[in-house]
């Protein structure tokens, strides 16, 4: 009973000591750690670097990129196409978008729409056509193993499409379809009237498809425009996946090698945009709303702009959780659950500073102050050491995600190619935003944000915040959105 009794006290007085070494260490465990998340410190981030890849040409001129990847037994390839909607005559629009469509739903010569899905469906892969504003688009997925079936056929879609009348007549219901329901929506009605009015109506930028220009669409006008736009050497190509380079080179030879076109190649000209509203405030009267969706800005530029950089740290100093907008608007004055203000610059032709959010219907115009009061403040006082490091890190902190899979990098090297840009923009952006300083926010803020053109747009009850705008002092103008009746 003693002996039994002795090691009892042995085990409790070991299970004190431990319970005591516990408590210390984790007591000084706690006196090291940071009273603050500010002081934490973080190794510098590694170096990021592109995986290899081969860029070559066919005697075509239709351009490769090869980006092999062999962790997955899957294939994907997209094309760049140079064409897009603006292309289109202004009396056709939706010309662009149905021709993209048709190329992949109207079937091949060799292949009725029916028979293509048929074999990608029992492939579980993918063959997708579209044309949007700036380029067209032709993209697949497969498995490895199923490349040979697959391929063939993509190379069937982009070269010998058939443009099936039936096909047709479905494709333009469906847009139909989308006219008719286009006012159900503030944001989308708010997006669309203000890209109006800033490009104008009948730009390529901003021109809606209307009932009359679906009429004036016949499939003799998707072979045209098909004929014209698309070409091998109007084409880059990029292939990733898990394949044997020189066995890719010899199938895209053999299924591209031989296309040709007898049309002499196009000068694609680029129309110069100007700003068409340079001020004022339009209202689409939506009275069965009880909050506004509110859009401001101007035109803005092209991300090769040599302060892109600065803009960059300029959206991240006004945006997130952290922004002026969200704290001020949002979290001080209660106005909006969201609020942005973003300088947008496109590749090609200018894009928008445009600023907004959603706000109750009496506080419109106390919204729209708000926003124009921040934008000035940006412009007039010197931004603090911490805002600029907050931007900056929220920026370059999240750079490695523009690289989470070599498709998305290949992806922008084709891009960077088709609008003529140097392939280490990204770099050089990176860089530019490492070197912005307080005194380039205020310089640049001052050059690019711009109060006196900017415009304003409301999608509301217009009845609930009218008095309230006259106080604004500017020109209240109101906006049609009615849909044309179709002549057919």
């Amino acid at each position: 009973m003693k002996i039994k009794f002795k090691k009892m006290c042995q085990w409790l007085g070991f299970s004190l000591i431990t319970i005591a070494l516990i408590i210390t260490t984790h007591n000084v465990a706690l006196a090291e750690v940071s009273n603050s998340y500010k002081n934490l410190e973080y190794p510098p981030l590694s170096e990021i670097k592109l995986p290899e890849y081969e860029r070559y040409q066919l005697d075509n001129g239709m351009v490769i990129y090869l980006m092999p990847d062999g962790r997955l037994p899957l294939i994907s390839g997209n094309a760049i196409i140079r064409t897009g909607s603006r292309f289109e005559p202004s009396i056709q629009a939706g010309l662009a978008d149905l021709t993209g469509d048709l190329m992949r739903l109207g079937g091949t010569k060799n292949h009725t729409p029916e028979q293509l899905n048929y074999i990608l469906e029992q492939k579980a892969s993918a063959i997708e056509t579209s044309i949007d504003t700036t380029l067209g688009s032709a993209s697949f997925t497969s498995l490895s193993y199923d490349l040979d079936t697959v391929f063939p056929l993509f190379a069937e879609v982009l070269q010998s499409p058939v443009f099936d009348n039936q096909q047709l007549d479905l494709q333009k219901t469906k847009l139909k379809g989308a006219i008719a329901r286009r006012n159900d929506n503030p944001g989308q009605i708010a997006s669309r009237e203000f890209a109006k009015l800033i490009y104008g109506e009948n730009s390529p930028y901003a021109r809606t498809i209307e009932y009359k220009n679906l009429d004036n669409i016949t499939r003799e006008d998707l072979v045209n425009f098909y004929s014209k736009y698309i070409r091998p050497d109007n084409i880059i190509l990029g292939i990733v996946g898990d394949f044997q380079p020189a066995k890719m080179k010899s199938l895209i030879e053999k299924t591209f090698g031989n296309w040709t076109v007898n049309n002499p190649s196009l000068n694609l000209n680029i129309n110069s945009v100007e700003q068409q509203k340079q001020d004022g405030i339009y209202v689409v009267d939506q009275p069965q709303l009880t909050q506004s969706n509110i859009l401001l800005g101007h035109l803005s530029g092209k991300l090769d702009d040599p302060n892109y950089g600065t803009l960059s740290v300029i959206n991240g100093i006004l945006n997130g959780f952290g922004g002026r907008l969200y704290n001020e608007i949002r979290s001080t004055q209660g106005l909006a659950y969201s609020v942005y203000g973003v300088w947008r610059g496109s590749y090609d032709y200018p894009g928008t500073f445009i600023a907004g959010g959603q706000t109750k219907s009496e506080t419109t115009a106390q919204f729209i102050k708000s926003i124009i009061a921040e934008i000035e403040r940006l412009r007039t006082q010197p931004i603090t050491q911490e805002e600029l490091d907050y931007a900056k890190n929220s920026i370059l902190n999240s750079f490695v995600f523009q690289f989470q899979d070599p498709s998305q990098t290949l992806s922008r090297l084709m891009t960077y190619e088709y609008f003529g840009y140097p392939n280490d923009f990204i770099f050089n952006y990176q860089k530019a935003v490492k070197k912005t300083t307080i005194e380039d926010v205020l310089r640049v803020a001052q050059e690019y944000l711009q109060p006196d053109r900017i415009v304003t747009l409301i999608v509301g009850n217009e009845k609930a915040f009218k008095e309230d705008l006259a106080n604004l002092q500017q020109q209240i103008i109101s906006v049609d959105v009615t849909i044309p009746e179709s002549s057919s």
